[in-house]
């Protein structure tokens, strides 16, 4: 039995919406509940369970729907829309988590903390959007919402467009002492979804911003501030892989801290994509952590055990 040792699971928001998925409420909800029943089979194994969760596809819609209904109903900025996905993913694995816990016997309470991440004021992310969210889109679609909104959009190597937003580093999570104490307690909680609500420090208060913050690095500095042995990221491929989508396309099953920060620097990881996992990974493992796994969604404990996934490690 692993007791005590605490694995961040960050669950990416492409995963629970799959790329061949309308993104419908019970297509969400189902992958969810099907990634809820791998991660209790780590928490029957002895393992303390911290939940985060990207947002990226399901803010991006919450935005869309906001612009294009803005002369009916008055829009709500982004950090706003972040804040609602935290609500609505929160509620998906909560319920989940649940359910899944009383069909196995375990008495535990399940918490989401909607939660806020301290960004800089003067980050250069905000001159650079850089973040892909919501869906994709030909470039007829893209064309026609760069007009009737201020939306920047980008075309990715698939000749496939999606809105950008700007996204700066995550320094700080306001909720970090809510999040600790609960833990200790013995709780299972979601927290820092959708990278958290990105926020500044401004004439000594709090105050949203227009941002998304990648969901990876703030499931960093939530490993690293809650001193966790593992971070697990589940996305919707099942390894990393040099030379990705090439002829030369070559799967990698463990790499160490030296090897994963060669492949980095050679360029090797998209930017706002399997990138910030790899620093993330890599971070965890230089500051806590045993090892940093990153694997598909539905195969959590297979990519624990070294049967899937890609290990980061010492």
């Amino acid at each position: 039995m692993m007791k005590n040792k605490i694995i961040v699971v960050a669950l990416g928001g492409n995963a629970i919406l799959q790329a061949n998925e309308k993104g419908s409420y019970q297509e969400q909800f189902n992958n969810v509940k099907k990634a809820i029943a791998e991660i209790v089979k780590l928490m029957k194994e002895g393992y303390r369970i911290v939940l985060t969760h990207g947002n990226g596809p399901q803010v991006g819609n919450l935005y869309i729907q906001n612009s294009l209904a803005g002369e009916i109903v008055p829009p709500m900025p982004l950090d706003a829309c972040s804040a609602k996905s935290q609500g609505l993913i929160g509620y998906f694995i909560q319920q989940s988590m649940e359910n899944e816990l009383a069909k196995n016997n375990i008495d535990l309470p399940v918490a989401s903390i909607v939660t806020q991440v301290l960004v800089g004021a003067n980050d250069t992310a905000f001159k650079n959007p850089t973040k892909p969210i919501g869906p994709f889109h030909d470039r007829k679609e893209a064309e026609l919402l760069m007009r009737k909104t201020s939306f920047v959009m980008k075309e990715d190597s698939n000749k496939r467009w999606r809105r950008v937003v700007p996204s700066p580093i995550p320094i700080g999570i306001i909720e970090k002492e809510v999040i600790k104490n609960n833990i200790d307690k013995g709780y299972i909680i979601i927290a820092a979804g959708g990278g958290g609500i990105p926020v500044i420090k401004k004439d000594n208060k709090i105050v949203g911003v227009e941002a998304v913050i990648d969901k990876d690095l703030t499931a960093c500095r939530l490993a690293i501030d809650i001193d966790a042995n593992i971070l697990l990221i589940l996305t919707d491929v099942e390894k990393v892989a040099l030379h990705y989508n090439t002829p030369q396309q070559k799967w990698i099953d463990t790499m160490d801290l030296s090897e994963a920060k060669k492949y980095l620097a050679e360029g090797h990881f998209k930017e706002g994509s399997m990138k910030p996992k790899i620093e993330a990974g890599i971070r965890v493992v230089e500051n806590c952590g045993e090892k940093s796994v990153i694997g598909a969604l539905f195969s959590a404990t297979s990519a624990i055990e070294g049967k899937s996934g890609t290990t980061i490690t010492k």
